[in-house]
Formats: structure tokens, sequence, C-alpha cells
């Protein structure tokens, strides 16, 4: 007993520790700009094997990254930005009962031996737990990793301004293979800077970041002009911080 007691002992003080770490981490970002995140060095990695690294990220202030693309990517990800706490519970359960579902129509359709189109699940994550995860955590889909999550983002949003949150976001965010941040996506796919993105190429860059690689090779996909329409008439509502 003594001896399960002293690992159970070091064993909150190593989580402490990590969290510790953690929130000295983010609290630096209200001055240093991240040079990388865990996502883009498990990417390089991949990327590197493959043997077709290719790499592209150049950080742009919050003033130089076109209202726009901050308008667009809020209005597509997550359009109560400004006024959660970091956590949009409504989402979430709109997005767990969207899976749920689908999830049955699928199962519906089996039993009766007709073709099963492959599901999308729906995510419920903020912009916050979207950069927490990528910044500092795996991509490994387990509770204690949600929980470390929703730490972090927990984190973020007392440490830093809703601003600055967006704007690492922005400068981090995938938008293709090898291809991070809002000024390397608007060099590699318009061939403009970030600040000169006007509406539409806003809109269009925002609406990949779900599965940003696979879209990047499917440049005409009906999807993405439909969704690019909807995404631009929900930008006049987005309130940016």
């Amino acid at each position: 007993m003594r001896s399960l007691g002293r690992w159970l002992l070091l064993s909150l003080l190593g989580l402490l520790v990590l969290q510790l770490f953690f929130i000295g981490r983010i609290a630096t970002l209200a001055w240093l700009d991240p040079k990388s995140t865990s996502f883009q060095r498990s990417e390089a990695w991949r990327l590197a094997s493959s043997g077709e690294l290719r790499w592209r990220q150049d950080w742009r202030d919050y003033a130089d990254i076109s209202d726009h693309l901050k308008r667009a990517v809020i209005a597509a990800e997550d359009d109560g930005f400004t006024n959660h706490d970091g956590v949009d519970w409504d989402a979430i359960d709109k997005a767990w009962e969207r899976n749920t579902q689908a999830e049955e129509a699928a199962a519906q359709r089996a039993a009766e031996n007709k073709p099963v189109r492959p599901i999308r699940i729906r995510g419920g994550s903020t912009i916050t737990q979207q950069l927490a995860k990528n910044l500092l955590l795996s991509g490994e889909r387990t509770l204690l990793r949600k929980g470390q999550e929703l730490v972090l983002t927990y984190a973020l949003e007392h440490l830093l301004s809703k601003q600055r949150i967006l704007e690492i976001y922005l400068n981090n965010v995938e938008w293709g293979a090898g291809v991070f941040g809002a000024e390397a996506a608007a060099q590699h796919y318009f061939k403009k800077s970030a600040a000169q993105l006007n509406a539409w190429e806003a809109a269009r860059l925002a609406v990949m970041l779900p599965a940003p690689k696979r879209f990047e090779k499917q440049p005409r996909s009906r999807y993405l002009n439909s969704r690019t329409n909807t995404i631009m008439a929900r930008m006049r509502r987005s309130e940016l911080p």
C-alpha cells in the first residue's frame, strides 16, 4: 500500500508539473509568437518520412490579415467565438445529435441493403479548442487527451485576448499539405498576400479548414462552391474581436 501511495503521489506531481509547463507555455504566447505547433511538427515528420517534404509558413500580424478572412473563419468554424469562454456546449450538443442521427440513418440503410455513404462526423470544437489541440497536444482521440484539451482551452481564454487567440490560430492552422497559416494559404492558392484577400477568396479558404488536404486536391468540388456561397452570406454577421 505504501508503494501504491508513493506511485500515486508521484503521478499527481508529474501531472501538476505538466500542467504548469503547459500554462507557462501559453502565458509566453501573450508576447512571443510560437515557432511551431505540436501538429506541425508531427506533420513535418510525416512529410519527411514520405520523402515529399514541402513547407510554407510566414507569420503575419493580426492587422496584416484581411478582415474578410477573419470573418470567414469565424463564420465557418466558430460563429460564437467572441462570446463564449472557450467551449460552446450548445454546438457540441448539436454536433452529437447530428452525428447520432447520421449513424442511425446509415445503419437503417445497411439493414435495408441500400448503399451507405461514408458518415461525415461533425465536431463542435471552437477555434480556441482547435488551437489548444494543435498547439500542444497529440492527435490521439482519448478521454484523457480531451480533458487536457479543455484545461488548455480555458488557460488560453484566461491568459490571452480573443484577438491574440485568433491571430495565433490564423498563422498556424493547416491549409494543405505543408501549407500553414493565412499568408502561406493566400500565396499558395491565390498568389497574393493575406492582407489582399477578398470576401470570396476568404470564404473559399475558410470552407477548406475541416479537410484542407482533401480539398486541396479537389479545387472544383461542388461542395466547396456551395459552401463558399453559404459562408459569404454568413460573414456579414461575424463579430471580430
